[in-house]
């Protein structure tokens, strides 16, 4: 069967399917997500690569892979179940009025809360953010004390505890792209101040390796570690997705062990449907930015 047929169409359950694999980079893994069987996920890939007459992933003993065809219908299937999902949440919440509280780590805020106020704002037009930045325990403490709504923030273990994982990403080892690092004495860093994951997550794999180090800047602020980095006075580990201009990741080639992945939760009531809506929203871009699959490759 081919889309040159115009009887045939998209079937929007098969297109999800096929999103779900390309982010998860495996059947089983699409399959858990999904809650249906590997067999039915093949089962979905095929029927719509037979609709649409061409052949959309390859698939070895060790990877997938997107064909040219597969990247393309990737591009367009996103952009169709987000409008279907859009229109679903509007429906639903066109009449929502309210404040929703929300509290989130620095490094979310400042890098993905604007695509994330964008997409929810078209759903929820009369419902209004309340945001407040921090540290996520903190954030967490006062979510049960009944003062925020919804907690986005970062671990680098797996939360069980009524966390929804967003997406997972690398730590790196950032610093000015043009300075060279002193290979002698202890390691300058750059961090939070305690209770940390990036500074956790450091200092551990700096211990493990025996590398000596030094606090040499510390700032409850990001862009305080960020600028740290930048000027080349001491070394800052942050999420891979926080490298700008001016910055790069350090590693093996510099002495440096390789560090922890941070995992992005949600921490929210999973009945209340706005707060569904804006944790749908960010799961939407860590979707775009391919930051659960990124050992997925493009063929052709």
């Amino acid at each position: 069967m081919s889309l040159d047929n115009p009887a045939v169409s998209l079937d929007i359950s098969l297109l999800r399917t096929f999103l779900t694999v390309v982010d998860s980079s495996s059947f089983a893994s699409a399959a858990e997500v999904l809650a249906i069987t590997p067999s039915a996920v093949s089962g979905h890939i095929k029927r719509l690569e037979d609709d649409v007459g061409i052949r959309l992933l390859t698939r070895t003993t060790r990877r997938l892979a997107l064909t040219p065809e597969g990247e393309l219908l990737y591009t367009y299937a996103r952009n169709i179940t987000s409008l279907e999902r859009e229109f679903r949440a509007k429906l639903r919440g066109s009449h929502v009025e309210g404040r929703i509280r929300v509290g989130s780590s620095e490094d979310f805020a400042g890098t993905w809360l604007a695509e994330v106020l964008q997409t929810f704002g078209r759903s929820f037009p009369r419902t209004a953010i309340e945001m407040k930045v921090g540290i996520t325990s903190d954030l967490l403490q006062q979510q049960q004390q009944g003062k925020l709504d919804v907690v986005f923030g970062k671990q680098c273990s797996r939360v069980t505890d009524e966390g929804d994982l967003l997406w997972e990403e690398p730590l790196v080892w950032a610093f000015n792209s043009k300075a060279v690092l002193a290979d002698d004495g202890p390691l300058p860093l750059a961090v939070f101040p305690e209770p940390c994951v990036y500074r956790e997550a450091a200092i551990r794999a700096l211990s493990g390796a025996g590398r000596p180090w030094r606090l040499a800047f510390e700032s409850s602020s990001m862009a305080g570690c960020i600028s740290a980095a930048l000027a080349g006075f001491a070394i800052a580990p942050l999420a891979r997705s926080q490298l700008r201009e001016g910055l790069i990741a350090l590693g093996p080639a510099e002495g440096l062990p390789p560090l922890a992945s941070a995992r992005f939760y949600a921490f929210y009531d999973k009945t209340e449907s706005p707060l569904r809506a804006l944790v749908d929203a960010v799961k939407e871009i860590g979707r775009r930015r391919r930051f659960i699959a990124q050992s997925f490759q493009t063929t052709g």
